[in-house]
């Protein structure tokens, strides 16, 4: 019984450590991937923020990496949409202050416009 006992707690100990090394191990990884994805600073991984102000997306082009959710944002008194010219998205009209977000799963370039200000357009690129 008691050999029983020493095992685990050896094995606990062992799990615990392992466990301690794997976290420790994505929170230094997940720096150095951020800091590659070219995103802008101050963004959580795994999310990116466009704002739509003065009849424009910004930025108007986003690199991000793939499995990121991109939120837009309307800080226009004007309502705007958020379509992409591939239908791969579509948001309903958004006032001010209101948002869409989108999660990019594939890589590829995603061009985008505003139904009701067609000269307004951005474009997602996900590597």
């Amino acid at each position: 019984m008691r050999r029983q006992i020493k095992w685990c707690g050896r094995l606990a100990t062992i799990q615990m450590v392992a466990t301690f090394l794997l976290l420790a191990g994505s929170q230094s990884l997940g720096a150095s991937d951020q800091a590659s994805t070219g995103q802008a600073t101050g963004q959580p991984a795994g999310k990116a923020e466009v704002k739509i102000d003065n009849f424009s997306f910004g930025p108007e082009t986003l690199t991000v990496s793939v499995g990121t959710t991109v939120i837009w944002t309307n800080r226009d008194d004007i309502p705007h949409t958020v379509v992409s010219t591939e239908g791969v998205f579509k948001s309903k009209v958004r006032d001010t202050d209101e948002t869409f977000s989108y999660t990019f799963s594939k890589a590829g370039t995603y061009p985008y416009y505003c139904s009701v200000h067609p000269k307004m357009t951005g474009k997602i690129v996900v590597q």
